[in-house]
Order: C-alpha cells, then structure tokens, then sequence
C-alpha cells in the first residue's frame, strides 16, 4: 500500500500542489469525545483530517492533523478510531458538508455552522460559484457536559435569531475564486490569499471563521462566503453566444436595514454599501485564448451622520440629520476609502429630489453638496470629486425612455473617465484551482489595478485603454495565463435616499453602456450603443430587475419599486400602480414592526454584538450603537432614544480592522504613499467641482445661453443665502441631461 508520503510525493509529481489544493467536501463523524471532520479534494487525491474536542463546554479546542492521508489510509485510520472508542459508543457518522460556515458562541456552548447542500450557480474563468441549499447548526460540546445555561431561554432565543438569518437566500461561494474581489483584482494580484481574503469587506463569516483562522493559521476547512447577487445568464448576438455575469456584493460593515442602518459611520463605511459587477465572456474553444471583460460600479448611502425612525403614525418619517461631523472628516474617511479601492475618479450621481414642498431630502441634497465641496478644496485636478445632482424623481414624470436616455449619457460620460477591464485568459492543463496571477514588480498593481502609465482619450467614448504589459510569472499549477489589455480606473457611485428604486434604474443605464463598451472590446460590436429596443438591453434590464428587488427585499424589506422599467416594458398604469403601492405596504410593515429582530439577527451573525453573561441581553438594549466587539460588553450609546425603533449614526466595528476613524483623523486628504492612479488627460472643459455652501441653495437653469454662458458644459449657477453666486456642483449640465430625485413610494403616496 502506497504510504502518506508516497502519494504527496506522487501528486507533486503529477503537477498537483498540496498547499494550494483545497478541500470541497467534507464527511462529520462523532465519538463521545471529539467530532472527526474529514475532507478531501475533488479529485480524491488526498484526505485530512480535523478534530474538535466535545468535553469542554464553553470553550473551542480544534486541532488539524498534519499528516496527509490516502483513502484507504483514511478508512483505516476511522476504524481504529471507532475500535477505541466502542466503550463509549464508537465513532458515528453526523452528515456529509461541503464546509464549515463558522462557529459562534452565545452565553455558554460554541456551536458549529455547516454547508450540507449546495447548487451550482455559475462558473467564471473555469472556477464553480455555488449558492448554499441547506444549512446545519450543530452543538460542539457534549451534552453530558452542557450545563442549564445551555437549554435557557436567552440561549435558545440567540440561537433563534442566528438562525432567522436564511443562508439559503443570497449567500454565494467559490473553493477556488476569489468572488469576494472583482475579476480585475483576481487577475491581477496575487497578494490576498488565505487568512486576508476572510478580512475583506464582502466576506459575511468573517466572524464566524475567525476562531478556526486563527488557531489552524489556515482557511482549508471554512468557506468564505459573500453576500448579495449572483445570476449569470446566456445570451447571443449575431450567432455567437456569451455569458453575462451580475455579481452584487453587500459590505459587511455598517450592514442592517433600512432605518436602522442610514448614512456614515466614525469609519467612513456607509449603510446599504453594495459593490456591482459585470463580467461579459465569450467560452474558450480548447487551446484558444478566452477574452473576459468586467466593470465595476458602486452604490451606498449618502455619507453624512443621518437617520429616521420607523414610525407607526408615519409612513415617510422625517429625516434627521447630525451636526456631529461639521468637517465632515467621516465624509472625508469614505470617499477616501473609495480611492484607495477603485482609484481616481470618484464619481458621484445623486439622485435625490432637488424641490419639496416640506423639506426632507433637499435637506441632504444641500449638505451632500458642502461635504463635496469642503473635501475638494484640498484636491486638485482628476483628485476631485466628480458630482453631479439629478432629480430622478422629477424626470420620472416623463416617459421612461428620456429618463433612461438621459442616465445613459451619463453613463456614457463615467466610462469614458474609467475605463473597463479586459483581459485574456489562457486555458493550461492541470487541476482546477484558482492561479496565483502575479506581474512583475514593476507592474505589480495595489486592490483595483490602476496602472500609472494609462491615460484618458476624451476624443470618444468608445475608447480602449492599450497597456503594454509584458508577460510575467504564472503559477505552475495554476489554471490560466493572463495577459491584460484594459483596466477600469475609479468608479461611478450612485445614491438616491435608499439607494434602492431609482439607484438601480441608474446602476441598469450604466450596465447597458457598458455591456456595449465589453462586447465591443470583446469583437462582438463595431459600435459600443445599443439601442433600449435591442433584445440584449431587454435581457440586461431583467437581469437589473431582479438584482433590484434581492437588494430591496434585503434593505428595505419588499421587492423594488420599478415603475420606470415596468412602463418602458408596456404594463398597464394601473397594474404597475397597484403593485407600486402594495410594495409601499409591504415596506412599511416591515421596517415598523419586523426590522428590530432582522436587525439583532445581523448584528449577531457579523459579531457586532457578543453576548455576555451577566450583560443585557441584545433584546434589553434600546438601540444598536453599543457594539464595541470582542469580549469587552456592550455599553449604551447617549444619542436619542426615542422610539422601539431606534436609530443608529455608527456601527459597530470589526476589532481586527484597523481603520481609521473620525477621532483620530488627520482632516488633510491623504493618500497612500504607494497607491498608484491613471492619470487622466482631461481636457479644460472637464469642470471642476464646486458646490454652495449654504443649507440650502436655489439653483436656476440658464436658458438661449451663449457657449461662453455655458462654460463648457456647466450652465448651472447657484445662489447662497446671502445672494452670492457660486459654482455648483454638477460635472455635467443638468439642462442638457434634465433633472431629478425619489422613490416611486413618494408618488404614489402624494397620489
């Protein structure tokens, strides 16, 4: 029989290595002592095996055997496992698992967290991304040595709320790609492997993992799971067939529903922060090169300290905004998050309402605009923030083809600023297994991949950013050679004031441009427009659609309000009105009477909140600002409390991030020494960003203007209280687009 040492030697020889292999799926086996975890990979190359001690009752023991096993030597090995230990009733099979989700403890038992169905969902660049079909969560400790406080009622309701948590809807993982980074980071760095992966803001079990990660210094044994959107349709143009993937993934800081989780945080991280992408390839004939593009866009809440209180008497309840941060500095810490994430430019499209009768989101409109404005003053050239306001809700009045032609050009106008990643990507034999893609240290490219040597063409839209990259090192197994040709530099964000209904018609208009520019860059298309009756904008909007109503039913607790897409489809008014006006209901519901516990649910399952013995319980607690985690207990914030509903300016904060906060914050903008950004030719007539300064500001369109008037595409004067003019904001003129702003809830309740 051919021993342990033999068969690794064996596979290395046969091109497989061990310490970048993984496992995928799992057998649990249980003596009165220990649990017996044992996994393999997917080619039953080689077999390990993990144990868990069951006599300690409220701490977690777990040792990894180092010794690599065969199948029959894994067989073996479970039999005299069982021979010695039939006193006590011998080894039993528990169930099959395709990973561990974690482990969490309450007041006294850890639990463990398990994968025991999953379904495939979609492949990208040859990796399987699954979705989770069934769920286990399994005591450690045996219950011979479990205590009362184990089977009391505050346990078992902690057990209640983690499991309300439905890892069956929206939770997606790959073994072998990172799907918790966008393909232009995958293809381009190979530094974030293993324990960093878990530390990233789209990966959901980061505190469930952590106690596993930390002991075995490994992550063979958990799966890293990201929260969102998945959906990866095939479509055709002009014979040729293609994949068009939509991945949206929900950060896991400040993360929580509607009107418990608004606006910023101390760190700069910002509530409903989802991370959009969309990733066009053609499927590679054998030995041929696969072209593969993607682009990336972002949403998230406006990024002031902001709130609103779930009302019963209130169906739009006030918003309340925070003069906690009068330099905005946590305004500051966000956007230069994004910098350090996406590169330069940031892009801002915010489409709140620019007019009300009471104001509510004219309120933020104003002081989103001050937060821009003091954040460029210490910014020069492409550095500055680019926005633009446009009153969606205004336009939405209109038929919903000006409103989706408008967006497009603005959609048109953020790509020509970023750019779009492609790239090619060559098949080698081996095993599959996500490669370690690496340049040469010169080339070597930090998070989004922002080349210093690319720059911008403003003669067209269209344009193809070349890079001449030479060939560097690819892992000897690894599964594929890239050769980039493209990359996307900065990065459009959208907000409305859910970021919700009219955030994902914008984020539609902007996927339909860019879908153009891939195919384009791709061979499919001479020209990069498509045109709103083309069957493939009809199929992208479907594919948004439903996007929409997951992130919605995850927010905001209904499905999307999509009135501009249900017109441009041709239902009947009325129809479209009733079922605008039922999601309207289901809303409020929801955030009146079920958000509290959806809310706790969250903040348990993230570790915002640790319970104690001997502390209040999270259900005693009257808001969710206290969640200082690690063992320390929670304390209570001294914001309002006015309501069963409380609101909450700042989330709790992950102890093993290192973030800056607002406290100990230089105001100065900086920038990492090392980060490196495109450098963008733009040309004179690409304004910069300015913005009123006052509360409110009164802004007047100028009509017949001459092209001096004009200012090269501005147009738009505003005046402060005090009567002085000023530049406003706008990168684009709103005339030339239109204007805009809300939810289609807001029209149908002012109906």
């Amino acid at each position: 029989m051919e021993s342990a040492c033999e068969k690794q030697q064996s596979c290395i020889a046969d091109g497989a290595d061990l310490k970048s292999s993984y496992m995928q799926k799992f057998r649990l086996y249980e003596t009165r002592s220990k649990f017996y975890m044992i996994g393999r990979d997917k080619n039953r190359t080689f077999w390990r095996v993990l144990k868990i001690d069951r006599l300690e009752p409220s701490e977690l023991n777990i040792s990894e055997d180092s010794t690599v096993y065969s199948e029959i030597e894994c067989c073996d090995l479970l039999r005299r496992i069982h021979e010695g230990n039939k006193s006590t009733g011998g080894l039993k099979f528990v169930t099959t698992c395709y990973g561990i989700i974690g482990f969490i403890k309450f007041l006294e038992p850890y639990y463990m967290l398990l994968i025991t169905k999953r379904r495939k969902i979609g492949t990208i660049c040859g990796h399987t991304i699954y979705a989770i079909t069934k769920s286990e969560m399994i005591s450690v400790p045996h219950p011979t040595v479990r205590s009362k406080m184990a089977y009391s009622n505050d346990e078992n309701r902690y057990k209640k709320l983690l499991c309300s948590v439905d890892l069956t809807k929206d939770f997606f993982f790959s073994y072998t790609y990172h799907v918790m980074h966008s393909l232009q980071k995958n293809l381009s760095d190979n530094n974030t492997s293993g324990q960093l992966l878990y530390e990233t803001m789209f990966v959901w079990n980061e505190f469930l993992t952590r106690g596993i990660r930390n002991n075995l210094h490994n992550t063979s044994w958990t799966v890293a799971l990201v929260h969102g959107f998945f959906k990866q349709v095939k479509l055709s143009m002009s014979g040729r067939e293609f994949n068009l993937t939509i991945i949206a993934r929900r950060s896991r800081h400040y993360a929580g529903t509607r009107y418990l989780k608004r606006g910023v945080n101390e760190k700069g991280r910002v509530a409903n922060d989802v991370e959009t992408e969309q990733i066009v390839f053609e499927n590679a004939q054998d030995g041929c090169p696969m072209q593969i593009s993607s682009v990336v866009q972002i949403r998230g809440s406006i990024p002031l300290f902001w709130s609103q209180e779930a009302s019963r008497l209130n169906i739009k309840p006030d918003i309340i905004l925070s003069k906690k941060d009068i330099n905005f500095e946590a305004t500051r810490l966000h956007f230069d998050n994004l910098v350090k994430r996406y590169g330069n430019p940031i892009i801002i499209l915010n489409l709140i309402k620019t007019r009300e009768k009471k104001p509510r989101e004219t309120i933020l409109r104003a002081e989103f605009a001050n937060a821009v404005r003091s954040i460029n003053k210490n910014l020069k050239g492409e550095n500055r923030l680019r926005f633009l306001h446009w009153d969606l809700h205004q336009h939405s009045r209109c038929k919903a083809t000006s409103v989706l032609t408008q967006l497009g050009r603005v959609a048109q106008y953020a790509l020509k600023l970023t750019g779009i990643f492609k790239g090619q990507v060559t098949a080698l034999q081996g095993p599959e297994g996500l490669s370690k893609y690496s340049f040469s240290e010169k080339n070597k490219i930090s998070d989004q991949s922002v080349p210093e040597n690319i720059i911008s063409d403003e003669d067209t839209v269209n344009r193809k950013i070349e890079v001449d990259y030479s060939y560097c090192s690819v892992d000897l197994y690894g599964d594929y050679r890239v050769q980039p040709q493209m990359f996307q530099s900065g990065v459009l964000r959208t907000n409305c004031i859910d970021c919700l209904d009219r955030t994902n018609v914008a984020q539609y208009a902007f996927g339909l441009a860019a879908l153009g520019q891939q195919l384009q860059a791709l061979g499919f298309m001479e020209s990069s427009l498509i045109d709103l009756d083309n069957p493939l904008a009809k199929e992208l909007m479907t594919v948004y659609e439903s996007m929409g109503d997951t992130l919605a039913l995850q927010y905001g607790g209904s499905a999307a309000h999509n009135k501009i897409f249900s017109e441009r489809r041709g239902q009947w008014k009325a129809a479209t009105q009733s079922q605008e006006f039922l999601r309207t209901l289901q809303r409020y519901y929801n955030n009146t009477y079920l958000d509290g516990d959806k809310q706790n649910a969250i903040n348990i399952f993230l570790g915002h909140f640790q319970p104690q013995l001997g502390k209040p319980a999270l259900w005693q607690l009257d808001s969710d600002q206290h969640y200082h985690v690690g063992r320390r207990g929670p304390y209570l914030a001294g914001d309002d409390v006015r309501s069963s509903f409380k609101r909450s300016l700042s989330a709790g904060n992950i102890p093993c991030g290192s973030d800056a906060t607002i406290s100990n914050m230089d105001v100065r903008p900086s920038r990492p020494s090392s980060e490196k950004t495109v450098i963008h030719c733009l040309s004179e007539s690409t304004p910069d960003i300015f913005t009123c300064g006052s509360d409110l500001c009164y802004c007047r369109q100028i009509y017949g203007r001459t092209p001096e008037e004009r200012r090269d595409e501005i147009g738009h004067i505003c005046y402060d209280e005090h009567g002085d003019a000023c530049d406003c904001s706008n990168f684009l003129d709103p005339d030339w687009l239109s204007s805009s702003g809300n939810s289609c809830e807001e029209e149908l309740l002012d109906r």
